[in-house]
């Protein structure tokens, strides 16, 4: 029978025929960016009343049922988005709360919901590919049958959007897929089809950064036309309008807002699909301050590095052969036996 000392000896055996493997130099990913043809949403939190249609929208689509809180049992009152709820509307107070859209004494609306970040963290976490973007529309979805509920996606989002459903026995994660189920039918996001001020608009994300500029350009409390539900690409023929059934635009006239002067989501986190315009500062309506870089590259380079050329194994075995060896002493015979004897 082989004795511990062989064993420790195939042990170094084997480390060292694994160091003669040539390290590959890791080389640091650039964050990715959105597809061409990338779909999301511009939410204008000063075109938003709050009225809650697009999360009752949301919950119809997705087939969710209603959430109570512990002051409200009768309605559908979820304080946050969860398994069961994707989208919610969240309300920043100050002060007196006269004045909409000012952050002194006054309030504002904010959409919360899945961002569909250009690299998002989630798919990058994810072992089982559970989570995905799909390289045409840049949705990410969610696949609950290879799913096996390691809850990585959750950790790994800034934006704290994944959920499990704890409440299940076969729990799953929910979070807003931008409704990409619905576009077989002629369909957009159900949040954009209700919104009845526009604050929610659908369609390319390109197009959406076109129009969310052109509206920071605009002289504030200027009347101008906005338009409401989908905005049609500059190049979409009439084939491909009539592939969408819901309504494609729907002009009406509004104020302009008095905008914070950026795009939320231009460049955040390497920019993401949906696109936020809002009149009180982004981190006081409860989106994160976020560098340009999106964390996936910076965590699959470290990965990269320790991995590769088998680095982070041989230091592994490394430690683990000294501490067998710290741990054996030699008996009268010349044979190691364990510290604590036979």
């Amino acid at each position: 029978m082989a004795s511990r000392r062989d064993f420790l000896r195939g042990c170094l055996a084997g480390g060292a025929v694994a160091a003669t493997v040539v390290p590959t130099p890791a080389v640091a990913r650039d964050t990715l960016q959105r597809p061409p043809e990338a779909l999301g949403l511009l939410y204008d939190a000063t075109l938003c009343v709050g009225c809650q249609a697009c999360v009752a929208a949301c919950k119809q689509a997705n087939d969710n049922p209603a959430e109570f809180n512990a002051l409200d049992k009768l309605w559908d009152t979820p304080l946050d988005t969860s398994g069961d709820t994707f989208n919610i509307i969240k309300m920043y107070r100050h002060g007196t709360m006269t004045t909409k859209d000012t952050e002194e004494n006054g309030f504002a609306f904010m959409k919360t919901s899945c961002m569909h970040c250009a690299d998002p963290s989630c798919v990058s976490a994810c072992p089982v590919t559970a989570m995905f973007k799909d390289p045409v529309t840049g949705v990410v979805g969610y696949d609950p049958d290879a799913c096996i509920g390691c809850r990585y996606c959750v950790a790994a989002c800034p934006f704290g959007i994944p959920k499990y459903q704890y409440d299940s026995p076969t729990g799953q994660i929910g979070k807003c897929e931008l409704c990409r189920e619905r576009y077989a039918d002629g369909h957009y996001s159900a949040c954009a089809e209700v919104c009845p001020t526009g604050a929610t608009l659908f369609g390319r994300t390109s197009d959406l950064l076109v129009e969310a500029k052109r509206r920071l350009n605009l002289q504030p409390g200027k009347w101008t036309m906005m338009p409401r539900g989908r905005l049609p690409a500059p190049d979409e023929t009439a084939e491909q309008a009539a592939l969408w059934k819901a309504p494609r635009d729907q002009h009406y006239e509004a104020q302009v807002g008095n905008y914070v002067r950026h795009v939320y989501g231009e460049t955040e986190y390497g920019g993401t699909q949906v696109l936020k315009l809002s009149a009180v500062p982004f981190v006081k309506v409860g989106m994160p301050d976020l560098p340009p870089r999106s964390s996936a590259a910076t965590s699959e380079t470290i990965q990269h590095s320790l991995y590769g050329g088998l680095l982070m194994p041989l230091a592994v075995l490394g430690a683990l052969t000294f501490v067998a060896r710290r741990n054996v002493v030699a008996d009268d015979d010349g044979e190691r036996n364990d510290q604590g004897g036979q």
